[in-house]
C-alpha cells in the first residue's frame, strides 16, 4: 500500500469521526472457554482457537500458549502493524522491520510463593530493527509517531480503568 491508497482509505473514516466523534468509540472483545479436567482455556482469535495454559516457570510444559506471551505478541502485533501505516503515511521505504518486545515477571507472585512478589509483566522493553534509507531523524519521527499511536503500547503504558465483574450460568446461575 503507498501513501495515497492509506489516505483515500482513512480519509473518510477521519471525515466521520471528525463530524461525528462518538462514532469513533469503538468496542473490542475476547472470550475464552476453559478446557474441562485441563488448567487450560481455548481463546477465540482471528486466526482461530489458541488453547493456553500455565507457562513452564509455573508447571506448563510449554506446549500451550501463556497470556503472557499472548500479551507481549498483542504488542508487537499492534506495534508493527502501527509503524507499517506511519512509514507508508511518510513515505519511509522500509526494506525490512522487526518488532521485538521482551518482558519479564516473577513466577514467585503468580505461584504465591511470596506476597512482597509482584503479580505480572514487571518491565517491557519494546525495539524496532529497521532496514531503511532514512536518515536518523526521519527513523526517530517514525518511531516517536509510531509509539505516539500504538493502542496497545499506550494502553500498557497508561493503565487503563479495570474492573473485574462476574455472573452464573448453568444450573446454578439466574434463569
Amino acid at each position: 500500500m503507498d501513501q495515497a491508497s492509506l489516505r483515500a482509505l482513512q480519509a473518510p473514516l477521519k471525515e466521520r469521526y471528525r463530524n461525528q466523534p462518538e462514532t469513533a468509540l469503538t468496542k473490542a472483545r475476547a472470550e475464552a472457554r476453559l478446557v474441562p479436567g485441563a488448567v487450560a482455556c481455548t481463546v477465540a482469535t482471528h486466526a482461530g482457537p489458541a488453547r493456553a495454559g500455565l507457562h513452564p516457570a509455573t508447571g506448563g510444559d510449554g506446549t500451550e500458549a501463556c497470556s503472557g506471551d499472548m500479551l507481549l505478541e498483542a504488542l508487537v502485533a499492534c506495534a508493527g502493524v502501527t509503524l507499517a501505516a506511519v512509514a507508508t503515511a511518510m513515505g519511509v521505504e522500509l526494506r525490512e522491520a522487526r518488532v521485538i518486545a521482551e518482558g519479564q515477571w516473577d513466577a514467585r507472585g503468580t505461584l504465591a510463593l511470596d506476597r512482597n512478589a509482584p503479580v505480572g509483566v514487571i518491565d517491557i522493553a519494546l525495539t524496532f530493527e529497521l532496514d531503511t534509507d532514512a536518515d536518523d531523524r526521519t527513523v526517530g519521527r517514525l518511531v516517536e509517531t509510531a509509539e505516539r499511536y500504538c493502542v496497545v503500547f499506550q494502553t500498557l503504558k497508561q493503565s487503563p480503568v479495570m474492573r473485574m465483574t462476574h455472573r452464573r450460568i448453568g444450573a446454578g446461575g439466574v434463569r
